[in-house]
């Protein structure tokens, strides 16, 4: 919930633009997908219209079949990228603020018992980077902003809990989401730590389902 005193992120507040970032690379890349499966729905007319010249073999259909695929996955990044294009995190002496255009919360330092930096390697060169923030409380798991942030595994540190909240960021924001975090709650900092590939991992979409329809039963 938005504390009442604070309604919104302070004017001074460390502006991180997240789903910019992530829409100057995810965007170009979706069209490249999209336009891949264009060409793929365009050999597979020509097959079915029987207008292709010569004798279409099973790896032909096979290409053709995954350059639909990517078309398809194209068209989901692109809606993905688009969507979340205006994607915010803003830091302020309250805390941590998730502002996705049309919600937005704040997760508030005193509430934190720590804050640390997880990385992990993406390929030979590239590396993955999520903010963790471990509660001293208990914490909604289904917030609609923040339920798809909340993370059930092994703590940073003994002592912390269990269930905190992972922001993923894209990798040219490192510097300037760690500056601002240790600018604003340098006591509860707890330092970056190296994690298995893979480690963003996904939200408890099955579980958030089943715990609203229970509420609304």
């Amino acid at each position: 919930m938005l504390p009442s005193h604070t309604p919104s992120p302070a004017p001074d507040a460390t502006v991180i633009r997240t789903g910019r970032r992530g829409a100057t690379v995810g965007l170009p890349c979706s069209v490249l997908l999209i336009a891949m499966g264009a060409v793929g729905v365009f050999g597979a007319v020509v097959i079915a219209t029987g207008n292709q010249k010569g004798q279409s073999t099973p790896g032909g259909y096979a290409g053709l079949v995954f350059m639909l695929a990517l078309g398809v996955l194209g068209v989901f990044l692109f809606i993905a990228n688009w969507a979340n294009r205006k994607s915010r995190i803003l830091v302020d002496s309250t805390g941590l603020w998730l502002d996705g255009g049309r919600l937005r919360n704040v997760i508030p330092w005193q509430s934190l018992a720590g804050v640390g930096l997880y990385w992990s390697k993406l390929g030979q060169r590239q590396k993955l980077y999520s903010l963790e923030l471990f509660p001293t409380g208990p914490i909604d798991r289904d917030d609609p902003v923040l339920w798809t942030l909340v993370r059930d595994e092994e703590p940073l540190h003994p002592g912390l809990p269990r269930l905190h909240y992972r922001v993923p960021f894209p990798s040219g924001c490192q510097q300037q989401v760690v500056a601002a975090v240790q600018q604003y709650a340098p006591h509860i900092w707890l330092g970056e730590s190296e994690r298995a590939q893979g480690h963003i991992g996904r939200p408890d979409v099955k579980g958030h389902k089943e715990r609203t329809r229970g509420r609304t039963q």
